[in-house]
């Protein structure tokens, strides 16, 4: 059972979470205030996610971030009313994983879960989607058995599109996890690479779907 810290100001929504999440298989834990987060993760050493709410008492969520990444690559969720796209890159920046902007439905919330917690513990190597067969020791590609030759930025972007499958990424999220957070690049850039992706994929091209106005999802 994996371990999840949740730290949130609001008694509501922590209680909210916790109850999707304990559902969904997972041991909660929770924190009320950025101090009280950075000492619980000090005193839990086998704590595998945690989910941080921005605007928080003491030290934020960002400082609480800034603070964990000095000793852990702990995968870190940010929750935050903020819509400005230059604060989700700051959340990057600051070294978290995933950035979820409320309100949300807890059903997508627990969906990003498992797709980080999939994506950081998976030990295996094989992937198999449909006819598309990922081998991530050897880094091939294959699709019905025939071998295709991928870029290491159309390889990197594959992979993050099957981690999280099913789900709706959005171009800027994208660049920030394939790219790197300082990459001055733009929508362009994800559109290029993913045409590129999608011919290389010949017949299984069609599993990585575009969400008009938004960015694209991996659905075999």
């Amino acid at each position: 059972m994996k371990k999840i810290l949740v730290a949130d100001d609001e008694k509501r929504m922590r209680i909210l979470i916790s109850d999707f999440l304990t559902d969904a298989g997972y041991e909660i834990i929770e924190a009320k205030d950025g101090a009280e987060a950075i000492d619980m993760f000090m005193e839990n050493a086998d704590i595998d996610l945690i989910i941080l709410d921005v605007m928080m008492p003491h030290y934020s969520g960002w400082d609480v971030c800034q603070e964990i990444r000095r000793t852990s690559k702990v995968p870190i969720i940010m929750l935050t009313a903020k819509t400005q796209e230059t604060d989700e890159l700051y959340g990057f920046k600051k070294g978290a994983d995933e950035y979820i902007k409320k309100p949300f439905r807890p059903s997508i919330l627990v969906a990003r879960v498992n797709a980080i917690i999939k994506r950081s513990y998976n030990e295996t190597s094989k992937i198999l989607k449909g006819i598309l067969c990922i081998d991530k020791d050897k880094h091939t590609v294959t699709i019905k058995g025939i071998s295709t030759v991928l870029s290491i930025t159309e390889y990197k972007l594959l992979i993050f599109l099957i981690e999280n499958e099913g789900i709706v990424i959005s171009r800027d999220m994208i660049l920030a996890n394939v790219w790197g957070y300082d990459y001055d690049g733009t929508d362009r850039t994800v559109d290029t690479h993913v045409k590129r992706l999608r011919d290389k994929l010949l017949s299984a091209g069609h599993y990585v779907k575009t969400v008009r106005g938004y960015g694209y999802k991996f659905e075999a």
